[in-house]
């Protein structure tokens, strides 16, 4: 391409016009306006790098002790569980330690029962032969005993209290 220089031509205009407007932009100081904006900016996004940064820290600080707070809870949760499963044990064992006494004591209130009632029964099975030998005495003594056979008599107060006892 050959470029001629000469004034009729349209692109040295455009190239004067462009030369001139940046001319008067630097002589105005437009150059420093938007080095500081471009500063000012750097400097903004800067601090919100800087505040993002100590966010996030704060974050991750936030985060280690929720995680610490949950692994203390979680063992907490697990002590609480072993001691809840130690005292079911304890009350367990002592469940079965008072039924066990409970069954002993009824087992020897029963046998203090049968006892007594034996004992009961057996009274009552002297008081009532006293009362048949008592009884056949007198029926002895009340009846002729020239002509009575003793024998008879006592095998039929035996065999009446045989009767009687069972």
């Amino acid at each position: 391409m050959h470029f001629d220089f000469s004034f009729a031509h349209p692109t040295i205009w455009v190239f004067l016009a462009i030369v001139i407007v940046i001319a008067a932009a630097m002589y105005k100081g437009i150059h420093k306006v938007m080095a500081k904006a471009l500063d000012d900016r750097a400097d903004g996004i800067r601090k919100e790098l800087d505040e993002a940064r100590k966010l996030r820290e704060e974050a991750q600080a936030l985060l280690a002790t929720f995680q610490r707070k949950q692994a203390d809870a979680e063992e907490q949760a697990k002590d609480i569980v072993k001691q809840a499963r130690l005292d079911a044990e304890a009350m367990a064992t002592q469940a079965r330690a008072d039924l066990k006494e409970r069954l002993e004591r009824r087992a020897e209130q029963a046998e203090a029962k049968i006892k007594n009632a034996e004992a009961q029964a057996m009274a009552d099975v002297k008081s009532r032969a006293v009362d048949l030998a008592a009884k056949a005495a007198e029926q002895i003594l009340r009846t002729d005993l020239a002509g009575a056979d003793h024998n008879a008599l006592v095998k039929d107060g035996i065999a009446e209290m045989g009767k009687v006892l069972n």
